[in-house]
């Protein structure tokens, strides 16, 4: 696993073997950071479900302003800042190492609101849908940001998705992978 672009460009990044953090392939990053570009440059951005924290810091090297991510398993954060001194993007990045509910109201206590939030949650857990709620309820996503969830089960995603008020503006599949990207109605 490596930094595909920026100024970490080339780095390899540490990951944890285990089942319960699953790196997202390079070519799914690639053409995640080709789709986003446009909105990188000075963005505040979430990787919620973090794991190694290679999707922020992915974004952190391509110009993102400030990167918050989530990660409730302590060895995965560890992991975390060894990655972050590694790039040296220690001082554009937040770590918080709680669950996904408890992190989100902790960011909204802190009016923070982002242009970009990425989540990744275990598939086995089928909570990706009900961090969005969790997202739109709290008042996190900035006007014109956007939200991708990366998934196992399109499907299922968007079942629930649709009964939620959001924009679901593109979905990209990789394999078994997809990519669906998701922003606020306009009202």
């Amino acid at each position: 696993m490596r930094v595909i672009s920026g100024t970490a460009r080339g780095t390899k990044l540490n990951s944890i073997d285990n089942i319960s953090t699953r790196p997202t392939l390079d070519r799914v990053k690639e053409s995640l950071f080709n789709i986003l570009m446009p909105k990188i440059q000075n963005a505040t951005i979430l990787d919620l479900f973090s794991g190694s924290g290679a999707i922020a810091i992915e974004f952190l090297s391509r110009g993102a302003k400030q990167a918050f991510l989530c990660e409730k398993n302590h060895l995965a954060t560890k992991m975390i800042y060894n990655n972050l001194e590694k790039t040296r993007l220690v001082s554009n990045a937040t770590v918080i190492e709680k669950d996904y509910k408890l992190a989100l109201k902790e960011m909204q206590s802190q009016n923070i609101q982002f242009d970009i939030i990425y989540i990744d949650p275990p598939y086995a857990l089928d909570i990706a849908v009900d961090s969005v709620k969790r997202i739109l309820l709290l008042n996190l996503l900035k006007e014109k940001g956007c939200l991708i969830i990366e998934t196992d089960d399109e499907k299922r995603e968007l079942l629930e998705l649709e009964k939620l008020n959001i924009n679901i503006y593109d979905i990209r599949k990789y394999g078994r992978v997809s990519l669906i990207f998701l922003a606020k109605k306009s009202n």
